[in-house]
């Protein structure tokens, strides 16, 4: 099966969904890495003032004696105080849940938020923890061997490729 999403086109929606869950107060927090690209995005496109904040699931995944630490840029930065925040999370792909606990986790190491809610470009479903996106994009349907990933070009734009999961 061949999903052609237009990224570019989910990335102008998630823009104006975003618009409508801003506050003043609101922060917006890439989840590493395609999230971390769209919160950049956002808030250039949104004039907003600041840097957007990156938040990295490394150290609290479930599934990190399998995956290990892998050595990258995929490190946790928050150019604000977390303590009584409005966060608003955003990422890519919302599937299982899992990476969004493992955020969690890591955004409480940081301090207390007074609220965390999430926009993503698209919910694929197959949740296994009881989470919802305050916004997506677009809702698609993949089988569970199939990864949607979001690549960007050295200008910046946005795709998605399809993958076979290999586990």
């Amino acid at each position: 099966m061949t999903l052609s999403l237009d990224a570019e086109a989910l990335v102008a929606q998630l823009r104006e969904g975003v618009r409508g869950l801003l506050t003043p107060q609101t922060r917006l927090v890439g989840i590493w890495s395609g999230g971390a690209w769209l919160a950049q995005r956002l808030q250039a496109d949104l004039g907003l003032p600041g840097q957007a904040g990156t938040v990295s699931s490394r150290m609290h995944r479930d599934d990190f004696g399998e995956r290990g630490l892998a050595a990258g840029a995929d490190a946790t930065a928050l150019p604000f105080a977390v303590d009584g925040a409005d966060i608003l999370l955003v990422d890519d792909v919302l599937y299982t849940g899992r990476t969004l606990r493992a955020v969690l986790n890591e955004l409480y190491d940081y301090g207390r938020p007074a609220r965390v809610r999430l926009a993503v470009l698209v919910d694929r479903g197959g949740r296994e923890l009881p989470v919802a996106a305050a916004y997506a994009a677009a809702t698609v349907a993949l089988a569970p061997a199939q990864l949607l990933r979001l690549a960007r070009d050295e200008a910046g734009h946005f795709s998605f490729d399809t993958v076979e999961d290999k586990a």
